[in-house]
């Protein structure tokens, strides 16, 4: 098979491979499917230890704290990989969060089709901070949109001009629904964990959080039963690849 390679983050260049397991005594599939469970539904690591136990797997919360904090990432950028390019229109919003009883702003960036292409925590929310999510977000993507829609938030364009300037800026409150949406898992899982501790760990966490949690919330409401049941079983046997369990040997 040959290896391909993709620019990820900060210029890296991350494998399209599976992370390495090595080391761990746990099989793969219990690692996996903890990791899923944690970043998937608004449970805390003891729940997750709890869940397991109930299966008969005797694995501790911290232990379980140390796979996501290890796999977690790494799951998500598998995942964003197997999805299309983002579309060329963007949708951006910022939105306050509370770190630790601090007022932080936490700045995404959705596309089109509603998957999020970048998280930002940031302390402000002025041209300086615009400034840096619209780099970190071209950089992160590697593409540029046609149009970006706002809310009327000054920094928006003041940083627009500066940094993208040929791309189109709609300005418009009603226009920018799509994004204002997508903080809603946020905002669930910030009440289930009881707020946020630190602004490098609720970076962390919330861009492993957008990039595994969607990918198992389909449009049920849009679905017959069978038509919800097929693509949720797509979605797991993708999760099985990006995170290894496809590729291992089958019992005889």
């Amino acid at each position: 098979m040959v290896l391909w390679l993709v620019v990820l983050g900060r210029g890296s260049l991350v494998s399209s491979t599976p992370p390495s397991y090595k080391g761990h005594r746990y099989p793969v599939e219990i690692i996996s499917h903890c990791v899923r469970l944690y970043f998937r539904f608004p449970l805390s690591f003891r729940e997750v230890e709890e869940l397991m136990l109930e299966r008969g797997v005797l694995v501790s919360h911290e232990t379980i704290r140390r796979w996501c904090a290890k796999f977690g990432q790494a799951h998500a950028n598998g995942l964003r990989r197997r999805r299309h390019r983002p579309g060329d229109k963007w949708h951006l919003d910022e939105v306050f969060i509370k770190i630790n009883g601090e007022q932080k702003y936490l700045w995404r960036a959705v596309g089109a089709d509603g998957n999020v292409l970048d998280i930002l925590v940031q302390s402000r929310r002025d041209k300086a901070a615009a400034r840096r999510f619209f780099r970190r977000l071209l950089k992160e993507t590697g593409a540029v949109p046609r149009v970006i829609v706002t809310d009327k938030l000054r920094s928006y364009g003041a940083a627009h001009r500066e940094v993208m300037p040929s791309v189109e800026h709609r300005s418009h409150k009603g226009l920018n629904n799509r994004a204002e949406n997508s903080h809603q898992p946020t905002r669930r899982r910030e009440r289930a964990m009881k707020g946020f501790r630190s602004v490098g760990g609720t970076q962390r966490f919330l861009a492993a959080f957008s990039g595994i949690s969607p990918h198992f919330r389909s449009r049920r409401h849009l679905m017959t039963a069978p038509d919800y049941r097929a693509e949720m079983t797509t979605c797991f046997a993708i999760w099985d690849q990006v995170t290894g369990v496809a590729g291992l040997p089958t019992a005889a």
